[in-house]
């Protein structure tokens, strides 16, 4: 129905909105697709395996040609800074090897990293949805988050240069300077960055009897598991009373873990001829440290897995899935996940009302938290597992569980178990890989946003334990 439309300073007009007007015929415009940032964080890492793909795909990347699926396999393990492979690394041509070491880089960084560089270059400042995306793919919460991500990147140049300099000094007497060179350039993108890749298939074992390589590598391995925003935090601080909770729990876990695992891989061990029983006594030792800190997250291999004791793959288990830091390059539930299991835990059978950790109370959503990603990297291991056990009929279970254990975990340990997967196994532990770089809790908020509801119920009780 005709009604009347009066503007300031014109004259009134009668509108008839019964009939289209030229503005109501132009075609409606595009509404911007909205990705949460579990989504973006998803697919950029897919878009990167896709990458890796095609380019070691190609002819020049190979000696031996190599099919796609083996192809999206390495590219996955890189990205994912995982280090399991079905082919060896050196069947990769010098191109191969660098595309391999461009993609652990990126992968172990974080593309989000790199990302964020560019847009605070070219935008000056980020919007609402791109900050959200950035402080989660950074662990932080901080609004400083271009200076964050300089920092990171200047930690991960500055400590790969230093590693590469020691690993150069140690390799040139055994390779020449030429081949020395490339190898510290390659090894110390792969130990920062706990991807586990060396350039040929007998990875660390060459390297046993030269304790300070292994130690050199050890220490580049913890640099990048220990987390960004501890080594931001010591810098800026430098003493403990200023360090914050996740710092404090981030050090003393990852002292613990390593010395611990030490001590018992060399009790375990050392009368092993297979492993380290052939050693010095001080072999032993730095061949039990180097066991200690690659289990966790980096999956590097100084001896044969296949060959240690039931006790010491147990322990190799329990390393593998607790991990490293959270924002660091490692895997793995994290430290600081499996600490507040272990304080909830304690609170609860002490009867505490609050969950603490170095006097101060953890908060009921970040112990929730803590739980369903432990539960849930449980459940993924046992679905992967079990669908292995199908298609890998002649796998031992212990060796199908480590592999997968090591998958989920971006470790990339395996005791001799990779190179003789199905397809469809291939595919089981890709998707394993990548659900553990990026978390299974990510994956889950990918897969099925949580929805916050008001509506509250009675409380009841069940009988539990």
């Amino acid at each position: 129905m005709p009604f009347r439309e009066v503007k300031k300073g014109d004259k009134p007009k009668i509108v008839d909105k019964s009939k289209p007007s030229a503005h109501d015929l132009e075609p409606p415009t595009k509404q911007r697709l909205h990705l949460s940032s579990p989504a973006i964080l998803s697919l950029g890492f897919l878009a990167l395996i896709v990458m890796g793909t095609v380019l070691l795909s190609l002819p020049i990347a190979t000696i031996q040609p190599i099919s796609i699926l083996a192809a999206a396999f390495t590219a996955t393990s890189a990205v994912t800074v995982t280090g399991l492979n079905v082919v060896d690394t050196a069947n990769y041509t010098t191109f191969g090897q660098l595309v391999i070491a461009a993609l652990i880089q990126f992968g172990g960084l974080g593309f989000m990293t790199f990302a964020i560089l560019v847009l605070t270059s070219l935008q000056g400042k980020m919007g609402l949805s791109g900050s959200i995306t950035a402080q989660e793919a950074l662990g932080t919460h901080s609004n400083q988050i271009g200076s964050t991500a300089k920092a990171v990147i200047k930690i991960a140049f500055i400590t790969e240069g230093l590693g590469f300099l020691g690993l150069t000094l140690l390799l040139a007497p055994l390779k020449g300077l030429k081949d020395a060179m490339y190898e510290a350039f390659f090894l110390c993108i792969s130990a920062f960055n706990n991807a586990g890749f060396a350039l040929n298939g007998n990875n660390m074992t060459a390297y046993v009897h030269q304790p300070m390589i292994s130690f050199i590598i050890s220490l580049l391995i913890i640099t990048g598991g220990i987390g960004f925003l501890v080594i931001l935090d010591i810098i800026k601080h430098k003493r403990w009373q200023k360090f914050t909770l996740h710092t404090k729990v981030m050090v003393l876990g990852t002292l613990a873990l390593n010395i611990i695992g030490c001590i018992l891989y060399w009790l375990l061990e050392r009368h092993n001829a297979k492993t380290i029983g052939g050693l010095s006594e001080a072999g032993q030792w730095f061949a039990s440290w180097f066991m200690a800190v690659t289990s966790r997250t980096a999956g590097f291999n100084n001896i044969d897995y296949s060959q240690v004791t039931d006790a010491s793959t147990l322990l190799t288990f329990i390393l593998m899935f607790i991990g490293a830091g959270s924002m660091s390059t490692g895997g793995g539930i994290k430290i600081g996940t499996f600490v507040v299991i272990l304080a909830s835990t304690r609170a609860y059978l002490r009867q505490h009302p609050q969950v603490t950790i170095f006097h101060r109370a953890i908060s009921d959503h970040l112990v929730k938290k803590s739980f369903a990603v432990m539960s849930t990297s449980i459940l993924m291991i046992a679905l992967a597992a079990f669908i292995l056990t199908i298609f890998e009929p002649e796998g031992h279970l212990t060796d199908i569980l480590f592999e997968v254990i090591s998958a989920s975990a971006t470790v990339g340990l395996s005791r001799n178990f990779t190179p003789t997967l199905s397809e469809p196994g291939q595919w089981v532990i890709m998707f394993m890989m990548y659900m553990g770089r990026l978390g299974p809790l990510t994956l889950a908020y990918f897969i099925a946003t949580p929805k916050p509801t008001r509506i509250r119920y009675p409380e009841t009780h069940t009988l539990i334990g």
